[in-house]
């Protein structure tokens, strides 16, 4: 290829790779349909293909997690509408996903949504259920809350109650 063929391949490759994020900041997370798939961060990689298709690296949030095949087909479906097929997903398990990976406007609509976002990281998998961070309450905002189940709704969420306002609250759990 020459530099002009060179530079026109790059800009429409980046082109298309914007386009196939802005249609991935649209598919809803079907556990917590407040956040988008690129709000929880489990989209590791796109890039265009030469077909005018894409590739899209997805990390599951856990090994089993059974929201996986619903978003995989909701990627297929988000990017098929915006004529972006083919479509290939890549799962990528190293590095594991971790709650870190949550954008800064993932944690403000979690919390909005009523779920008290992660708290804090942590290193290693035996932390995760040791960890015991106080938390605020996502509705009132009061600190004194208290677990009432490490298991909520998901198997990523734990159950909390607010002693101020007595509602009772998900945790979106530090992993």
């Amino acid at each position: 290829m020459n530099a002009v063929a060179d530079t026109f391949a790059a800009t429409s490759g980046a082109a298309l790779e914007a386009r196939a994020w802005a249609a991935l900041a649209e598919v809803e997370d079907p556990e917590i349909p407040v956040l988008s798939i690129v709000d929880l961060g489990i989209i590791r990689h796109v890039r265009a293909g030469a077909d005018g298709g894409v590739e899209i690296g997805l990390a599951p949030t856990y090994s089993g997690c059974p929201a996986t095949e619903v978003i995989r087909a909701s990627v297929e479906a988000a990017l098929g509408s915006a004529g972006l097929a083919p479509v290939a997903i890549q799962e990528v398990l190293s590095p594991p996903w971790t709650s870190d990976w949550i954008s800064p406007a993932g944690r403000d609509k979690l919390e909005r949504y009523g779920i008290a976002p992660p708290a804090e990281s942590v290193s290693s998998p035996r932390q995760i259920g040791r960890a015991h961070v106080a938390l605020n309450c996502p509705r009132c905002g009061s600190e004194r809350t208290r677990e009432l189940s490490r298991f909520g709704s998901t198997p990523c969420k734990a159950l909390h109650r607010c002693d101020e306002c007595l509602e009772p609250f998900e945790y979106f759990k530090c992993i």
